[in-house]
C-alpha cells in the first residue's frame, strides 16, 4: 500500500490552497485526488470576473484565479491524480480510490483533507407540478454547457431561484442573445450577493419577483411555457396571482449543498444546518487527522474565503502529521449560534490549539437591518458590533483573540446572536 503524509480529496480552490499551505509548512509527501479531467474545480466554468479581490487585490475570472493556485502547485511539485474517484475513507485514514489508469487502490494517509466542494440542490427537492419536458436545467449545468461546451440551452429563459449561479446565468444568457423573462424567488429575499443582483439583473432590466415560485410546467416533448405565482408566508401559492411565461428553457438555481456522501460514509459528524462536517478550531472533524475546508464544510459566498480557510486546514494538517498539534484537552469551548445566527464554523474551540486570532464564520437566517452581532462569553457580552444590513446570501464573521479567551478561565460557551438596535 502506498502512503502519503497528506491526501487531499478535491482539486478545486480549497484543495489547491490546502496543498500549497501544507507544503509551505514543511510537508513533502502530498497527494491531490481530483475526479475531473483538470485541476481548478468549479472555477473552470466561472468565466465572469469578481474573484480574487481579497486574495490578490485584483479582479480575476474563475479560471484565472484557479490558475494562480495551479501554478503554485506545479512550482512546488505537489503530486496530483486526475480522473480519480475516492470511494471510501476509513477511520484510520486509509483512502480507497479508483481510476481508469490505476484501477482500485488504497493509500495510507497521515492526514486527510476533505475539499470536495458543493453541488446544486436536486430538482426532485422542488416538487414542481407539470410535465418533465426537455429544456429544464440546473443553473450550474447550463453554465457548464455555455461556458465550456459551447452549447446554448435555449433562447427564451425563466429562472427559478436567485442564488448567485442563477443571477450570473441571467446575465450570461442575456449576453449570448437569449431573452431572460423573469427570475422568480420563493423566499422574500434573494439568496445571492447584492452586487450580483445589481450587475446581473438590474443592469439588464431583468425583473426579480420575490415570494414567487413555479406552479406549472407546460410542454410534453420540450418546454413551452411555465406559470409562476406569488406565495404566502407558508410558502403556498396564492390563487389568482398566476402569471404565464412562454419559454423554451427553465433554469433552476435553488441553492447549493456540500458534497458530503464520502464524509458521511467515513463516520464524520455532520451539521444538520450546513449539511457539512462539524469541525473544531483547527478545522478538524470528529475523526482525528481528518480535516475539512471550503464548500464541503459550508457554502461560502466568496472563493477568497474558501482559499483562506483551506490555507488554515493545510497548515493544521501539517501540524498533525508532524506531531506538533497540542493534545485535544477537556477544556473545549462550545460556540452556539442563536437568535438569527444559523450556525458557526468552527463549532468548538480548544484554546491551546487555536491561532492567536480565530475567524468564526456564520450566516443569518433572514434579512436584518441596523442590527448588532453580539458575542457572549457565557453570560457576559464582550462584542456588540452594528451592521447596517445582513442577509442570508452573505457570510458574516467575528474574530476571537486567544489572549482574551485565556483570560476567561472556566469559560464553557461562546454565544453569537443577532440583536435589535435597541438591545442593551
Amino acid at each position: 500500500m502506498i502512503s502519503y503524509d497528506i491526501v487531499i480529496v478535491g482539486g478545486g480552490p480549497a484543495g489547491l490552497a490546502a496543498a500549497i499551505s501544507a507544503r509551505k509548512a514543511g510537508v513533502d509527501k502530498i497527494l491531490i485526488l481530483e475526479r475531473d479531467k483538470e485541476l481548478g474545480g468549479i472555477l473552470n466554468q466561472c468565466i465572469h470576473n469578481g474573484f480574487g479581490l481579497h486574495t490578490f487585490k485584483e479582479e480575476l475570472t474563475g479560471p484565472e484565479y484557479a490558475q494562480r493556485f495551479i501554478t503554485q502547485v506545479l512550482d512546488e511539485k505537489i503530486e496530483y491524480k486526475l480522473h480519480t474517484m475516492v470511494m471510501d475513507i476509513s477511520s484510520d485514514r486509509i483512502v480507497t480510490a479508483m481510476s481508469r489508469e490505476d484501477g482500485m487502490y488504497q493509500i495510507k494517509a497521515g492526514a486527510v483533507i476533505l475539499a470536495m466542494g458543493c453541488r446544486e440542490r436536486p430538482r426532485g427537492a422542488l416538487n414542481i407540478p407539470g410535465y418533465r419536458p426537455a429544456g429544464i436545467f440546473s443553473a450550474g449545468t447550463a453554465q457548464r454547457l455555455v461556458n465550456m461546451e459551447g452549447y446554448m440551452p435555449g433562447r427564451e429563459v425563466v429562472i427559478l431561484g436567485s442564488g448567485d449561479i442563477g443571477l450570473i446565468m441571467a446575465r450570461r444568457m442575456t449576453l449570448e442573445g437569449a431573452k431572460v423573462k423573469v427570475v422568480a424567488e420563493l423566499m422574500p429575499y434573494s439568496g445571492g450577493l447584492k452586487r450580483n443582483i445589481v450587475q446581473c439583473l438590474d443592469d439588464f432590466g431583468i425583473p426579480l419577483k420575490l415570494s414567487h415560485t413555479v406552479v406549472d410546467i407546460e410542454g410534453k416533448e420540450h418546454l413551452s411555457a411555465v406559470t409562476i405565482a406569488e406565495v404566502d408566508k407558508n410558502m403556498k401559492p396564492i390563487p389568482g396571482t398566476e402569471e404565464r411565461y412562454t419559454c423554451d428553457t427553465l433554469l433552476l438555481s435553488c441553492g447549493l449543498i456540500p458534497e458530503n456522501e464520502l464524509s458521511r460514509n467515513a463516520g464524520v459528524e455532520m451539521s444538520p444546518v450546513t449539511s457539512g462536517p462539524v469541525v473544531n478550531e483547527s478545522l478538524e472533524t470528529n475523526i482525528p487527522g481528518v480535516f475539512a475546508c471550503g464548500n464541503v464544510l459550508h457554502v461560502h459566498d466568496l472563493v477568497d474565503y474558501v482559499s483562506e480557510e483551506a490555507t488554515r486546514a493545510g497548515a493544521n494538517a501539517a501540524k498533525f502529521v508532524k506531531g506538533e498539534m497540542a493534545e485535544n484537552s477537556d477544556k473545549v469551548i462550545d460556540i452556539v449560534a442563536t437568535d438569527g445566527a444559523r450556525y458557526t464554523v468552527p463549532s468548538t474551540i480548544n484554546v491551546e490549539r487555536m491561532d492567536d486570532l480565530l475567524t468564526v464564520r456564520f450566516r443569518v437566517g433572514a434579512v436584518y437591518k441596523n442590527s448588532y452581532v453580539s458575542v457572549y462569553f457565557d453570560d457576559e457580552r464582550v462584542m456588540h458590533n452594528k451592521k447596517r444590513i445582513m442577509a442570508p446570501g452573505e457570510m458574516e464573521q467575528v474574530i476571537l483573540q486567544k489572549e482574551k479567551l485565556k483570560e476567561k478561565s472556566g469559560l464553557k460557551k461562546i454565544t453569537i446572536r443577532i440583536e435589535a438596535e435597541d438591545a442593551n
